[in-house]
């Protein structure tokens, strides 16, 4: 199946889910990550979910990390460049959605993607090696390239995986995966 069919799957299998599905599921997935060996690092990506698009309610793994005293750090996409900017979410950092649906900072302190130990990454489909499919528009790809070799990248999905995903040579694999049900390790930390 190509990359374009399985968007288009995977974006139906979410919007048949009921927001109280999405609730129970985003939970699961933020317990899971619980048992993640990330928990002694203290910089943290976290995507803030578009709720239009029914992606994982990232604010119960926010719970979690802000519980745990660690830095938050949440991006600001740039259409126009494709690149993301990256800054440290604290009690002040305004937000807003932007034209996309994208909660992000209007302003703050801006981190480079080299001091972030944690990225959690969302994603419409992925598979058993570790590669992942998003919407298409290679942000992340190009974020995740950017970052420290010894970061860990780590999926959140509603699904399990797909057997194999046709990767291309810009796509940046993950080390973990969280679905509501296991935590996959792809061996690469």
């Amino acid at each position: 199946m190509s990359k374009e069919e399985l968007r288009h799957r995977y974006r139906l299998r979410r919007e048949a889910l009921a927001s109280e599905e999405i609730e129970t599921l985003s939970i699961a997935i933020a317990n899971n990550c619980l048992t993640l060996p990330v928990w002694e690092k203290n910089y943290f990506h976290l995507f803030l979910s578009i709720t239009e698009k029914k992606e994982v309610n990232t604010e119960y793994l926010l719970h979690i990390i802000q519980g745990r005293d660690k830095s938050v750090i949440v991006s600001k996409s740039d259409f126009s460049s494709g690149d993301m900017k990256h800054f440290l979410l604290q009690e002040n950092t305004p937000l807003r959605i932007s034209r996309y649906g994208i909660p992000e900072p209007t302003e703050g302190i801006e981190l480079l993607p080299q001091q972030i130990e944690v990225v959690f990454v969302p994603l419409l489909a992925f598979d058993r090696q570790g590669h992942r499919i998003g919407y298409g528009k290679g942000f992340y790809d190009r974020f995740l390239a950017q970052c420290a070799p010894q970061t860990i990248f780590v999926g959140l999905s509603f699904f399990e995986p797909e057997a194999d995903i046709v990767s291309e040579s810009m796509d940046v694999p993950l080390h973990y995966c969280v679905t509501p049900h296991h935590v996959y390790s792809f061996g690469k930390t």
